[in-house]
C-alpha cells in the first residue's frame, strides 16, 4: 500500500498520472511503510521533494526517460541513489542566497546532513553531499556543487554577475516559515505540507533572467560548468539510478546504441563505481547585443548510474552501503556536460 501522505502530496503537485508512474517506478523507502495520516513528517516531505524532482529531471532528459520506462517495463524499477545540482558562491547573485546556502535552507530542516566535502578543483568547485538521518541508505541524497568565480578571471567574474545578479528568492516568506516549523518540530499538518512542496520544488529551477549570448560565451571559454548553469540555473544535473552491476549496465546500454560515457568512473575506495549518458541537447533563448532574442542548442541534464559495494563496519558490526562520494569521479562525471558544450 503506498503511503498516503507522499501519495497527496504529489497528486496534488504532479496530478494523478504522474504519481502513478512515480510509484510504480521509484524505489520506496522502508520507512514509509508506517504512517499517521494527515501528520507528514519530515522524511515523508524531502521523499515527496526528491520524487517530483526526479519526474522533472525526466521531463528534460530523453534518455532518462527512455531508460527509466524500459527498466520498469521490463518489471523493474529505479533506485534512486542521489541527484545533484550546480550553484555559485558568489556575493552578487540577486536576493538568491549565494552557493549551497541557497539549499541548506531546504535541506536541513526537512531531515538532510552533510555527508562528506569533495574539492573539485580542477573545475573550481566544491562538492558536497546530503543524506537524510532516518535513511540515509534509501531516501536519495544530494551532491550540491559551488562554483568559486575568484579562481577564474575578471572577465568571467564580470560575465557571472551579469548572469546571476538578476537571480529572485523562490522562498516566500511564508515558505521560510513553514521550513522552520519542520525543522522545530520534524512534521507539518498536511494542509502546511501541500503548501510547501511546490516552493521547494520550484526552488530548483533557474532564478535568474535569460542571458546574453556575449555573457555565455565569456563564461563558456573558461568553465562549461558555469556556461551550464547559466542556462539551466539550480536545475537537477542529473539523476541517479543505484545498479547491480554497472559496467555490466554500460556495456548494455552502448550495444543498444546509447550515448554512453566511454568509461566508467572507480573511486580511490575500490567501493563506488559510476557512468552517465551524454547531457541531452535542449534548446535555450539568449539576449542578443541588440535587445533580441537568439536561440540555440545547449547541454541540458543527464541520467547517471552508480554502483555501490558494501563494506563491513567494524564499529556497528554490520555490513553497510558505502554511501560517500569520490572527487575524481565526480569531476569525470561532471564533463559529461562540459562534452557537449564545445
Amino acid at each position: 500500500m503506498r503511503n498516503p501522505n507522499i501519495d497527496s502530496l504529489l497528486t496534488k503537485l504532479l496530478g494523478q498520472a504522474k504519481t502513478d508512474a512515480l510509484f510504480a517506478t521509484l524505489n520506496m523507502p522502508s520507512i514509509f511503510d508506517e504512517w499517521e495520516t494527515g501528520v507528514v513528517t519530515r522524511a515523508e516531505i524531502a521523499q515527496a521533494m526528491n520524487m517530483a524532482l526526479f519526474e522533472g529531471l525526466l521531463e528534460r532528459s530523453p534518455n532518462g526517460r527512455a531508460y527509466t520506462a524500459e527498466a520498469v517495463e521490463k518489471g523493474g524499477s529505479v533506485y534512486f541513489d542521489h541527484g545533484a545540482l550546480r550553484t555559485v558562491r558568489w556575493p552578487h547573485n540577486g536576493a538568491l542566497p549565494p552557493g549551497e546556502a541557497a539549499f541548506t535552507r531546504i535541506l536541513r530542516p526537512l531531515g538532510f546532513r552533510l555527508n562528506g566535502r569533495y574539492p573539485l578543483d580542477k573545475l573550481g568547485m566544491t562538492g558536497r553531499a546530503y543524506a537524510h538521518e532516518d535513511a540515509p541508505d534509501e531516501i536519495a541524497q544530494f551532491f550540491v556543487s559551488e562554483l568559486h568565480p575568484e579562481r577564474f578571471s575578471k572577465e568571467f567574474q564580470q560575465a557571472v554577475t551579469n548572469v546571476i545578479g538578476s537571480s529572485r528568492d523562490p522562498l516566500s516568506p511564508a515558505a521560510v516559515a513553514l521550513l522552520w516549523e519542520v525543522e522545530r518540530e520534524g512534521w507539518l499538518p498536511l494542509d502546511a505540507a501541500h503548501d510547501l512542496l511546490p516552493a521547494i520544488v520550484g526552488a530548483f529551477a533557474r532564478q535568474h533572467d535569460v542571458p546574453s549570448e556575449l555573457d555565455y560565451e565569456t563564461l563558456l571559454l573558461e568553465s562549461a560548468e558555469m556556461a551550464w548553469i547559466a542556462t539551466e540555473g539550480n536545475a537537477f544535473n542529473h539523476a541517479t539510478d543505484r545498479v547491480a552491476d554497472v559496467f555490466a549496465l554500460s556495456d548494455e546500454e552502448k550495444a543498444k546504441g546509447r550515448p554512453m560515457k566511454p568509461e566508467v568512473e572507480r573511486s580511490r575506495s575500490g567501493r563506488v563505481f559510476q557512468t552517465a549518458y551524454r547531457a541531452d541537447i535542449v534548446e535555450r533563448e539568449f539576449r542578443t547585443r541588440d535587445g533580441g532574442i537568439v536561440k540555440r542548442n545547449v547541454p541540458g541534464s543527464f541520467y547517471e548510474f552508480i554502483t555501490r559495494r558494501r563494506t563491513f563496519d567494524q564499529a556497528q558490526r554490520r555490513w553497510v552501503t558505502d554511501l560517500r562520494f569520490d572527487a575524481g569521479n565526480a569531476q569525470g562525471i561532471f564533463k559529461m556536460t562540459a562534452n557537449a558544450s564545445r
